[in-house]
């Protein structure tokens, strides 16, 4: 089965990008993040038209939203709320046989880095604690996770370590957090597997760079994750089995992530 993870950033604006994708690389199940539309407006009918007929949709307006559209049947759906709030960050399905996907759109905890002074980063922080206390009550043995999850927590999946420390997304509380969110149930890092450090590994390129191939700027935000039952599934592909598509990056007016792919033996 072959998997992709995408932020959008927008699926309407850049719908033609994900038919393109979809046409280039056939994914079983694409998951989308920041689609910025209420359900009623996801482009679902062209989607289907390339034979994706099942499509799981937790939208809201001009902000957030996150999608699931596969060409296998759902057997069931849920989208979960985190910390209170009333925004679309959580959608998972389940598949035949029990396997379950959960797709996440973390909060990206605005500029500083202090939960204090900076509600935004408060709320980051809290959603990931709150992840990781829903997670050890309710995956399932063979789930899968994926999604912008505006964490880069090695010192090879950001361009610069020492420079960035202080920087939201790298910072060593943003990491411990997330660290506390795969001890959860044990999830294992798929890219990090099959790509072991020092190999510098980026999804997400800023739109400030000018040139952002050349000056490579990058950060990991974009993960895959699965539970200890699906880690032979995973990874006996090898590192051909996972594909960060940095092609899409250098679209005309691309999303700033890039998608991110792996193939399961199962």
């Amino acid at each position: 089965m072959k998997i992709t993870t995408w932020n959008i950033n927008s699926v309407r604006l850049r719908i033609g990008q994900v038919e393109k994708f979809l046409k280039e690389h056939a994914p079983d199940v694409l998951c989308l993040q920041e689609i910025k539309c209420v359900n009623d407006q996801f482009p679902s009918k062209a989607l289907r038209k390339l034979g994706y007929e099942h499509i799981a949709v937790h939208g809201q307006p001009g902000y957030h939203g996150v999608a699931i559209i596969s060409r296998h049947p759902f057997t069931a759906e849920q989208a979960h709320q985190f910390c209170g709030k009333d925004d679309t960050r959580h959608i998972s399905v389940r598949l035949k046989g029990g396997l379950e996907i959960h797709n996440f759109y973390v909060p990206a905890g605005g500029d500083v880095p202090d939960p204090e002074v900076n509600e935004k980063f408060a709320h980051k922080l809290a959603f990931m604690q709150e992840m990781a206390g829903w997670f050890s009550e309710n995956i399932a043995r063979k789930s899968i996770l994926v999604g912008d999850l505006n964490v880069a927590p090695t010192e090879n999946d950001i361009w610069s370590h020492k420079q960035l420390l202080k920087v939201v997304s790298h910072t060593p509380v943003e990491v411990e957090h997330m660290q506390a969110v795969m001890d959860s149930v044990g999830w294992i890092d798929v890219a990090r597997e099959l790509i072991p450090e020092p190999e510098k590994l980026y999804s997400w390129w800023s739109y400030r760079a000018k040139d952002w191939r050349a000056s490579n700027k990058g950060r990991r935000l974009d993960h895959i994750w699965v539970t200890p039952a699906l880690r032979k599934a995973a990874l006996d592909g090898g590192r051909e089995a996972y594909t960060i598509h940095d092609e899409a990056r250098g679209w005309e007016k691309a999303s700033d992530h890039a998608p991110v792919t792996l193939i399961l033996d199962i």
